[in-house]
């Protein structure tokens, strides 16, 4: 009888061992998992803002009666860029091109003050358009001291030039927990731009070149991966276009465009080579707009545009 009593103790307090160590199991599990889904629902927001073809017009248009009397400037621009940023935690300013040529700052100044602009606004990157070479590599080479921002290109090869070693295939910049991705592509030069100006600088073939440096960003974990175009939106011909290279491409998710001067309402959407969205975005020329599109991040959708719009510029923006 006491051996009875003695077995069904023992056995009780095996039952109370194992379930006692169970529940401290899940309660030290449950943590983590709590974690773990609090990790996957957290969302990141990205802010891009972007010009292209602002072409010198560092003043807004005349008050001439025409309708673009009193739009761009770089007043405008700077007092919304700092208060876009004042609102949102993560923003990216970049530009595709054709900061030179249009207005006499170019002519008088070689695009020193449009330079300098570009720097006081803290923009993060640009590229570099057919008309930047106006006055020549050597001016655009000497110009780019004043540049805070780097001068992105991989598709012309400035060897044995000035320009070498100026510009960089691409840059990776964190934006809070955000890598963002960022590469650049030019127009052909010849029958464009008359040859003494670009010298021995060498044209590659756009498309090749953006994935293959689009494939490095996707390498590196990029969440984002942009290419600041100025091949132009899309032609009559097969001449390249920032619609080809959305259709050709295979990992970029967001170009923004320049050379052909279309404001675009909305950003145009393609289906790239593995079936993924591709953005294009562009906004006319002279300054007149700001582009802006508002990205969502986050562990269950992944990248997602959430809002874009047009920022039209002009003295009263406050």
């Amino acid at each position: 009888m006491l051996k009875l009593k003695t077995e069904l103790y023992m056995q009780n307090n095996r039952r109370r061992f194992i379930k006692n160590s169970m529940l401290a199991s899940v309660s030290l599990a449950l943590p983590t998992i709590l974690n773990a889904k609090n990790n996957d629902e957290k969302k990141y927001s990205l802010t891009i803002l972007h010009t292209n073809d602002v072409h010198s017009r560092l003043d807004p248009f005349p008050m001439d009666g025409s309708p673009n009397a009193g739009l761009g400037g770089v007043a405008a621009r700077a007092s919304m860029i700092e208060q876009i940023r004042n609102d949102e935690e993560n923003v990216l300013l970049l530009d595709a091109g054709d900061i030179f040529q249009g207005t006499p700052y170019f002519n008088i100044y070689k695009g020193e003050p449009e330079i300098r602009a570009m720097t006081m606004m803290a923009y993060d990157a640009a590229t570099m358009g057919n008309h930047d070479f106006d006055a020549g590599l050597e001016n655009f080479a000497q110009q780019l001291q004043y540049a805070s921002f780097p001068i992105i290109n991989c598709n012309y090869d400035f060897t044995n030039t000035v320009m070498q070693g100026k510009t960089i295939p691409y840059k990776i910049i964190n934006k809070g927990n955000l890598k963002i991705g960022i590469l650049g592509v030019g127009v052909e030069l010849e029958g464009l731009v008359p040859e003494n100006l670009y010298g021995s600088t060498v044209y590659q073939e756009p498309i090749t070149k953006a994935n293959e440096t689009a494939a490095i960003l996707k390498k590196e974990k990029c969440d984002l991966i942009i290419c600041l175009s100025h091949l132009g939106d899309k032609y009559a011909d097969t001449k390249v276009s920032d619609e080809i290279l959305a259709q050709q491409s295979f990992d970029i998710d967001l170009i923004i465009g320049g050379h052909t001067h279309k404001l675009f309402p909305f950003p145009r959407k393609y289906k790239n080579k593995n079936g993924n969205d591709v953005l294009v975005n562009q906004m006319g020329y002279g300054g007149m707009n700001l582009g802006r599109l508002d990205y969502i991040f986050s562990g269950k959708t992944g990248k997602k545009l959430s809002k874009a719009h047009t920022v039209i510029l002009s003295k009263k923006t406050n």
